[in-house]
């Protein structure tokens, strides 16, 4: 990318009738940017095409240049001015591209899309014309990104960040360890910026000790060439970091990994890896996998997808990483990738330019989403029309750091800690006041004290359970919205459960105005005697004339029965029916038997067992009211009882 040959001819910088010795120093000023530039010394080249302007502003070469030299220096937010100023005829496919990717960078989105579609109309190459058409509809997508997490919040940290170069901070094993120009000796031809070294500081999680951050101890910075991004084995024995730019021309021609192990006493001497390949292909910015098995950096090495791509590559059994395995084209694009994160959930983590984003990197996530891999826009409250990248949770996924390079930092790249800003949901507590009671002689409640009272989920889990009070109180705590049941049990009562349902029993959330609110609700649980060849009547058992067939109204109330024989698995009852006089003594006994029988089927067919029932019919000898003369009442006479005659626990 630094070797870009010239595609303009040397113009003229002055008129004709100027001096000779003038022109010869422009020709000389006009040799030394183009020198400049093919070396890598972007800023350099800047300031020496920038005098070539002073006198001559639509000199087409200069401005190409500079627009060049910004675009290779990451700022090309700042080049569409210059390649606005090539002129037409010497407008190409690549620089009406760069034009539009510095529009973008500058957040004015449909300029960018007039730049895209001329560089379309500047070539006849297909896979031209399609990136360009991509870019255009990433412009489009923005509209449609939305927050992943809606409620983190960014915020520059000040106190840590210089007026330079702060980038790619990790944590590990209580050390924040970054990237920074501060203090630094010399400075980088390509950006003007200091040379960047490796820096670490105590931390616990985002919090860091700001005043106590120093060179990185654990091998030397080197000097004239940037330390760049860190990364760090999960058992906290390998470091790898990028390593280049150097001033020196007898050094590595590019950024390359190098690695150091700890040894037992301390950290060797940083080594190049052999997962750079070739040493004219730029790598950096490096990751390990959470298990320590695989790294995961970028690179701009042939056979790849665009700009930068993200590849892996698999330790190896002496410890080394193998080659490096391209991620493929679900993650990579035709535009740049690069600062892969993995955790440990699967989520992979990244920065691009290349997928649908606001402006320059942006960071997005490839996971799993309704059982397919998407990558997705991490959304406009981590993102901006800047660079953002470099993304490292100290707690998954409520805080951690980026890096940006936005509008409103203190220097360049600057870092930044997020945290999850959700307000503290309004609680509401629900007490249930239970009071047992059971009916005296007389038909009157009267307080039952002593009973034990289990609460059930809706899973019949067992949640709590206590006795109720000399007074039959007991109280439980619920949660909203939540079905329950409560079993309510005492020796010499019926064992009775209750479903119990908070649903639409407390004020909607969004009424809610205290953070803590208070609800009191009331039951009373009614427990009946149970007295061995007691009769109890059940209420509303009809039956057809002179049929003896289950009506679905008498079922409604025979469930009744099954569910107390349910709750005292340990009873047999007789099931009776009673007949008025209205018929001959034969005709209603056998009527009544028939009718007995049918509810006792009934209830087996609930799931009850057939030897827990005795079906009796009395026929009519077993009156309430003698010498009835109404229909009402015959029908207090016409009724269906059950009694328990055994107690088997």
């Amino acid at each position: 990318m630094r070797n870009i040959k010239s595609t303009f001819p040397i113009s003229r910088c002055l008129l004709p009738v100027l001096l000779l010795v003038l022109q010869a120093s422009c020709t000389s000023l006009l040799q030394k940017a183009q020198t400049q530039f093919n070396s890598g010394e972007y800023q350099l080249a800047i300031a020496s095409y920038s005098k070539l302007l002073e006198n001559d502003s639509a000199n087409n070469e200069a401005n190409f240049y500079i627009a060049e030299s910004y675009r290779l220096s990451n700022r090309i937010e700042k080049a569409a001015a210059y390649y606005d100023k090539v002129n037409a005829e010497n407008a190409s496919f690549e620089s009406q591209l760069h034009k539009g990717r510095s529009l973008k960078g500058k957040g004015e989105y449909e300029a960018a899309k007039e730049a895209f579609e001329a560089a379309k109309k500047l070539t006849m190459d297909d896979e031209k014309i399609a990136l360009a058409t991509k870019e255009i509809q990433n412009i489009d997508t923005i509209a449609e990104i939305t927050p992943i997490w809606p409620n983190h919040e960014l915020e520059n940290y000040e106190l840590l960040n210089s007026t330079g170069i702060d980038y790619a901070p990790i944590v590990s094993e209580n050390q924040l360890f970054f990237t920074s120009s501060r203090g630094a000796g010399g400075m980088y031809a390509g950006t003007g910026q200091g040379y960047t070294r490796l820096f670490k500081t105590r931390a616990e999680g985002i919090n860091v000790d700001v005043q106590g951050v120093q060179t990185l101890n654990e091998f030397r910075n080197e000097s004239g060439l940037n330390q760049g991004a860190i990364a760090i084995s999960p058992d906290g024995n390998m470091i790898v970091y990028a390593r280049g730019n150097s001033a020196s021309r007898k050094d590595l021609p590019d950024v390359s990994l190098f690695s150091s192990t700890f040894n037992g006493s301390g950290f060797t001497e940083p080594a190049y890896m052999g997962v750079n390949g070739e040493p004219e292909y730029w790598n950096s910015t490096p990751s390990f996998s959470p298990d320590g098995e695989t790294l995961y950096f970028a690179s701009n090495r042939p056979g790849g997808y665009g700009g930068t791509d993200l590849y892996k590559a698999t330790k190896m059994a002496s410890g080394n990483f193998g080659k490096g395995v391209n991620l493929g084209p679900e993650i990579n694009t035709p535009g740049n990738e690069m600062f892969p994160r993995l955790l440990a959930n699967g989520e992979f983590y990244f920065a691009s330019d290349g997928h649908p984003g606001f402006g320059k990197l942006d960071l997005f996530v490839f996971k799993e989403v309704e059982d397919t891999n998407k990558v997705i826009n991490l959304g406009p409250n981590f993102n901006s029309i800047a660079d953002d990248f470099g993304i490292f949770f100290t707690k998954y996924p409520e805080e951690g750091f980026i890096t940006s390079n936005r509008e409103g930092g203190k220097g360049d790249d600057d870092i930044y800690y997020f945290k999850d800003m959700t307000p503290a949901p309004k609680v509401v507590n629900v007490l249930l006041n239970v009071v047992t009671k059971t009916i005296a002689e007389n038909g009157e409640e009267q307080i039952l004290p002593q009973v034990r009272v289990m609460l059930y989920d809706d899973n019949n889990q067992t949640i709590d359970g206590n006795l109720t009070s000399q007074s039959g109180r007991l109280r439980f705590p619920l949660e909203p919205e939540k079905k329950y049941s409560m079993i309510a049990s005492k020796s010499g009562y019926f064992t009775k459960s209750v479903p119990y349902s908070t649903i639409g029993k407390t004020p909607a959330e969004e009424d809610l105005i205290q953070d803590v609110t208070n609800i009191t609700l009331d039951t009373t649980i009614v427990l009946d005697q149970l007295i061995l060849e007691r009769a109890i009547v059940l209420e509303n058992i009809y039956y057809d004339l002179d049929k003896a067939d289950i009506r679905p109204d008498a079922a409604v109330e025979l469930d009744k029965l099954v569910k107390i024989l349910k709750d005292n698995p340990g009873i047999r009852i007789e099931l009776s029916s009673h007949t008025d006089v209205r018929a001959t003594d034969a005709y209603n006994d056998d009527l009544s038997q028939r009718r007995a029988e049918s509810a006792v089927a009934y209830i087996v067919s609930q799931g009850i067992d057939a030897d827990r029932l005795e079906a009796k019919g009395y026929g009519e000898r077993q009156l309430i009211i003698e010498n009835a003369q109404t229909e009402e009442e015959h029908q207090v006479n016409r009724r269906t009882e059950f009694k328990v005659i055994e107690i088997t626990d």
